[in-house]
């Protein structure tokens, strides 16, 4: 006789055992896969998906206990990416978890295993994750950080921030389509201002260090880092680079002003990922990625770093104050 039938013949009858009840009670040990193309986290160096973890702790998914994650680490090498998604589809997790970067990969490695991404960057629906954000229909859902507004309002704050510059330089790598997406939106919201835009190419450390050799040629003042898993990885270096060659950094999630950059305006991006696990939890037991609405961003903060401010010889002005989220000393 099964275990099933023993519980429901026992349940009948009242005769189950305590060691058979305990037994039966014990949560089921969920296997999820999560690929990340950004690094390991450290504490200097806190990695998004923490918070994702962080919500799956929320909702009783313990690691270790009743939770086994397969992580896989790209460290921004994208070339890395469709063989650690292929690794994570041999696994057969019940999940797979990722983000913006490497939900390419994971699609083209699977179209059985239900996906849930932390952070669509780009439209899903027009990249063929999705047949509309209400019903994904596929294997595919999660969270969206597309917000019509943000590259203008990225410009706007900037402004408010610098009055006196008009012409900002723009991080672009030009392999990640929703970086050309990103860049006209903000190349509008300039032009309304009468502020110039120098696009500078990044895709890898190197080319963003001639990016700020660049920006000291061109007399450029202030420079906007669109959101990727490379800006991601050298936070840091694109702080001090700003700070060494007295360019104003604005990025678009709080790690950067943490870690020195003046400005960030964008998504509250550990709120998505922790969003997420909602998501897992309710593939987990068993509804379908394709009935699941990709949801849309609903916290947005502005932070503020005041002694990059200070080492750049910026005032900030009180309405900036007013309006900001955080303000780190």
């Amino acid at each position: 006789m099964t275990a099933r039938r023993r519980l429901l013949v026992g349940l009948a009858l009242g005769t189950l055992s305590p060691a058979f009840l305990s037994y039966a009670q014990q949560p089921k040990v969920a296997r999820i896969g999560i690929l990340s193309a950004r690094s390991r986290p450290t504490p200097s160096k806190p990695e998004f998906f923490l918070e994702f973890v962080k919500g799956m702790r929320e909702l009783g998914y313990i690691e270790g206990k009743n939770l086994i994650i397969e992580w896989r680490y790209a460290d921004a090498k994208q070339e890395r990416l469709p063989a650690l998604a292929a690794e994570l589809v041999l696994l057969k997790p019940a999940v797979i978890v990722t983000h913006a970067t490497p939900a390419k990969a994971v699609k083209a490695a699977t179209s059985a295993i239900p996906v849930v991404v932390t952070s669509f960057i780009s439209d899903p629906v027009r990249d063929g994750f999705a047949k509309s954000l209400s019903r994904p229909g596929g294997n595919f859902t999660g969270m969206s950080l597309v917000s019509e507004d943000v590259s203008e309002k990225n410009v706007e704050l900037l402004r408010i921030m610098l009055p006196q510059v008009t012409r900002y330089a723009v991080l672009v790598d030009p392999e990640l389509p929703y970086h050309a997406e990103m860049l006209k939106k903000t190349q509008a919201g300039a032009q309304v201002l009468g502020i110039q835009i120098l696009p500078v190419p990044a895709r890898d450390l190197q080319e963003i260090e001639r990016g700020f050799e660049t920006m000291v040629r061109e007399h450029v003042k202030a420079v906007i880092v669109l959101a990727s898993s490379l800006s991601a990885l050298y936070l840091t270096q694109i702080s001090e680079l700003g700070l060494r060659h007295r360019v104003a950094v604005m990025g678009a999630a709080r790690p950067q002003a943490v870690a020195g950059s003046l400005i960030v305006y964008g998504t509250d991006i550990g709120d998505t990922y922790r969003r997420a696990a909602g998501h897992v939890d309710k593939i987990l037991k068993g509804a379908r990625p394709g009935d699941l609405p990709i949801e849309q961003p609903r916290k947005f903060e502005l932070i503020i770093n005041r002694k990059t401010a200070a080492a750049l010889g910026v005032t900030i002005p009180r309405e900036l104050l007013l309006r900001a989220d955080e303000v780190i000393e």
